[in-house]
């Protein structure tokens, strides 16, 4: 499923219009960004819990020259966990 795709199922399901149902969404991807930016977690009780975390610098190869070793700097990554709801729910 992709965006304009969810955005139709959302609208179908809450009776709303396309154009609402797009704003909703923008919002919570703006609102969850923002989130991340400040360090700060984004839990959604049941479903899960969006995260930032640090992948620490590394030793790496350049798989062009695979004799050569390369630096790989510190970067912010997102992580999701599943929450137990939808864990479950997968699990049936």
């Amino acid at each position: 499923m992709n965006k304009a795709q969810l955005i139709e199922t959302i609208a179908i399901k809450a009776g709303v219009s396309k154009k609402e149902a797009e704003d909703v969404l923008q919002a919570l991807e703006d609102l969850v960004i923002e989130r991340l930016k400040e360090r700060k977690d984004v839990t959604l009780t049941g479903f899960g819990t969006f995260s930032a975390r640090v992948r620490h610098a590394r030793k790496g190869v350049n798989p062009q020259k695979p004799s050569e070793r390369i630096d790989i700097p510190e970067v912010v990554v997102p992580k999701f966990k599943a929450g137990k709801t939808l864990k479950d729910a997968l699990k049936n």
